[in-house]
């Protein structure tokens, strides 16, 4: 019998641990796993998962926000997922995301089935913000899970600044995996020199500072490219309204041929207020985009080594991120020099390097 793994997320659509839960999933099924993806929330997806993979979604959630609708989301969700721990019984489960970690924590617990949580983003932002209660749940769920896996070390530390979470020792570091794009086509994604860069449109991603830098550097050849969805893109459509940037400025939505864009920008730019671990910035360096990153909190640091495979700037300094663009733009034997360098992201973060880091935490 093969083993049985759950995969458990908010849901599919685009985003960096949808991308990574799907291909965990996928390489786990190559490896001989069955594995059952749980979607809290039914949702557009994203991503392409492997047809033999199971994918249950425990419901579809509607507008309604007020505290009855609430509770009645979170009765209906906990007893669905409790009825497939009992139904399935999965050798382990492994979620993602904040919330879904700590529903699986409760569930699993309560079916006393293995489980691993994985934190995507900065603690800062998720349990470190937490009421007692709240804080306390998430202490429980996360204390019993046989690891929780971060994709950085830095945000080991960030959790260790909560009181609770300083005394435990589960913590696991697994960096993300490179996403397995298909061949980039030579056809032109775009009629004009490009600057790329890519994710949610949300205020942590940092394009307000990036398209307030590009503005001033009056680069009339070299166009800029934000590829990504999200809740902040009225407001970065106005911005670059107001700035006269309409010709210059593209967001371009959730792209499904990313590998093309990587492939033809002249180069790619990180300009996150805070990470996990960037994604976009891996796959990049996969293709050999060459990049420019902040210094945030947490990851870029841990991937870019500055001047060798990439440029790594200090954070929260728009003269330097303006001045490192130009630099790349301008020097064909440093843009060569990064372009071959960063390359050698596929071999630390290949897919199969890093899946069988996360098969070992499955018990046997």
């Amino acid at each position: 019998m093969r083993t049985k793994v759950f995969l458990a997320i908010n849901s599919l659509q685009g985003g960096g641990a949808e991308r990574v839960i799907v291909n965990l999933g996928n390489h786990f099924h190559k490896q001989g796993l069955e594995v059952v993806v749980v979607c809290l929330n039914a949702a557009e997806q994203a991503y392409s998962l492997d047809s033999n993979i199971k994918l249950i979604t425990l419901l579809r959630r509607n507008s309604r926000t007020d505290i009855l609708a609430r509770i009645w989301f979170a009765a209906v969700t906990f007893v669905k997922f409790v009825y497939f721990l009992i139904k399935e019984r999965p050798r382990c489960v492994i979620s993602f995301t904040t919330s879904v970690n700590i529903w699986t924590g409760i569930s699993c617990i309560l079916c006393r089935v293995p489980y691993v949580v994985s934190e995507r983003t900065t603690p800062d932002h998720t349990v470190n913000t937490f009421g007692l209660f709240t804080s306390f749940i998430s202490y429980v769920a996360y204390s019993r899970a046989l690891a929780i896996v971060v994709p950085s070390g830095g945000m080991i530390g960030s959790f260790k600044k909560n009181r609770m979470f300083r005394k435990l020792n589960n913590y696991k570091i697994i960096n993300n995996p490179i996403n397995q794009f298909g061949h980039a086509t030579t056809d032109r994604v775009y009629d004009r020199k490009f600057i790329l860069s890519v994710g949610r449109l949300d205020y942590v991603k940092g394009f307000d500072v990036l398209i307030d830098v590009y503005s001033k550097m009056d680069l009339k050849d070299v166009d800029l490219i934000i590829s990504g969805e999200g809740s902040e893109r009225e407001k970065l459509l106005k911005q670059i309204h107001d700035l006269k940037m309409e010709d210059h400025i593209k967001l371009v939505g959730f792209k499904s041929n990313l590998q093309d864009y990587y492939t033809q920008a002249e180069l790619f730019v990180l300009s996150s207020r805070n990470e996990g671990y960037p994604n976009a910035l891996i796959e990049a360096m996969s293709l050999g985009c060459p990049c420019v990153s902040v210094d945030c909190q947490y990851g870029p640091s841990e991937i870019i080594k500055n001047n060798w495979n990439g440029l790594l700037i200090e954070n929260n300094n728009p003269e330097l991120l303006s001045t490192s663009i130009l630099k790349i733009l301008q020097d064909t034997s440093l843009r060569t020099r990064l372009s071959q360098n960063c390359r050698s992201i596929n071999i630390a973060n290949s897919p199969e390097r890093i899946s069988s880091s996360w098969k070992t935490l499955i018990p046997e």
